[in-house]
């Protein structure tokens, strides 16, 4: 068992002070975006055996098990985060598996480089994600259905919307979807700004619903996405709810302190609330034009005081305890490797006292009590 080491990265929208506070220390004055738990390569935990990533490489399947190599090579397949928003991130979506592979060869074959800014595919893998509210949590997920959206629209009184609203009432969902998002894409940048500006005045004037919106305006002046983001399903977590994101699910984090964890990739497509590249067509390949509810996932009890998110994937399993003072310990071995994260009071977990935001990496097969009080993730894969 190791004790991780884990890097935060300091992305501009990251809550300068809410993993702070998490983990006891003083706020740096930087915006602290998210902590890493893993063996990604851009940021490995670290042990004191070295990083995750070497502790893996030495013993692959003494690390993660003769299963899990065998069903996804040897590597970690999943990457644990805190993820602190303190900003809205980019309205984007993530490609399936085929997609992944597809765009990774053809960006290949072109030569494109890797880290090249407007390179979509940096590998050939699908990135589904979790997130499950430590905080109140605020996000985006998913498209309303075209008349909900209409509404929403119509109720700004800005008359450059009024083409978006006719189309979203007059055709079937599908094409709906696609055309108004294809239009607010594909719009002229000047005449754009000017319908967000407009519909950004509208917004504050009137609160309530339109409330997010107009936040989320206050950080992208002008961006289309601005417009964009009313097509989907406003969300607000309270703690210990989550939200599974697909394959082609558009969407974004708003506010709020939570535990992410997501198959190990970096294929983003974005639509918006961003400076950075935006391919439209590969984008429009990549979204599912489907309306329907956001999905909040609550999570479901299993033996032993254990709590599951259930999701269709298997390169990852969140679930959490939460521990009460003078419960007994809990048999946490498993066959597959485990990140176990504590967020709340204090667990000892083998040889280790955890405090919240600290955490760490059990191998396949070892043994793994965990007792105390307080609450803990454990995340790992299915095979």
């Amino acid at each position: 068992m190791d004790l991780l080491d884990n890097t935060v990265r300091p992305y501009a929208w990251g809550s300068p002070t809410a993993i702070p506070k998490l983990l006891g220390v003083e706020p740096s004055g930087e915006p602290q975006a998210e902590m890493w738990m893993g063996a990604h390569p851009g940021a490995p935990s670290r042990t004191a055996r070295g990083t995750l990533v070497e502790v893996i490489d030495a013993d692959p399947k003494a690390a993660l098990g003769e299963e899990a190599v065998a069903r996804f090579g040897p590597r970690l397949p999943f990457l644990l985060k805190i993820l602190a928003a303190g900003a809205p991130l980019s309205l984007q979506v993530h490609p399936d598996l085929e997609q992944a592979r597809e765009g990774y060869e053809d960006e290949e074959r072109r030569g494109i480089p890797v880290d090249a800014p407007h390179r979509n595919y940096k590998d050939a893998n699908h990135k589904p994600e979790l997130i499950c509210a430590l905080t109140e949590f605020d996000g985006l997920c998913g498209f309303r259905a075209p008349e909900e959206s209409a509404e929403l629209l119509d109720g700004l009184g800005v008359d450059s919307l009024k083409p978006y609203v006719d189309a979203l009432r007059a055709h079937p969902e599908d094409a709906a979807l696609r055309e108004v998002l294809t239009a607010i894409l594909s719009a002229d940048r000047e005449e754009m700004a000017r319908t967000v500006a407009e519909a950004t005045a509208a917004c504050r004037r009137l609160g309530g619903d339109y409330a997010p919106y107009a936040d989320i305006a206050h950080h992208y002046p002008g961006d289309p996405g601005v417009i964009a983001a009313m097509l989907l399903n406003h969300v607000r977590l309270q703690p210990g709810e989550a939200l599974f994101l697909g394959a082609g699910i558009p969407h974004a984090y708003l506010s709020g302190l939570g535990v992410e964890i997501m198959a190990n990739s970096d294929n983003v497509l974005r639509c918006g609330l961003t400076p950075k590249h935006v391919d439209v067509p590969e984008l429009l390949r990549v979204v599912r034009f489907e309306a329907g509810d956001a999905g909040v996932l609550r999570p479901e009890a299993a033996p032993d005081g254990e709590e599951v998110y259930e999701t269709p994937i298997d390169e990852f399993r969140l679930s959490r305890y939460v521990l009460p003072d003078g419960a007994g310990a809990h048999d946490l071995a498993l066959p597959t490797p485990q990140i176990l994260l504590c967020t709340a009071g204090t667990v000892r977990v083998g040889e280790y006292d955890l405090t919240p935001g600290r955490s760490v990496f059990v191998p396949a097969a070892e043994k793994a009590e965990v007792s105390g009080a307080g609450t803990v993730f454990r995340a790992t894969v299915i095979v």
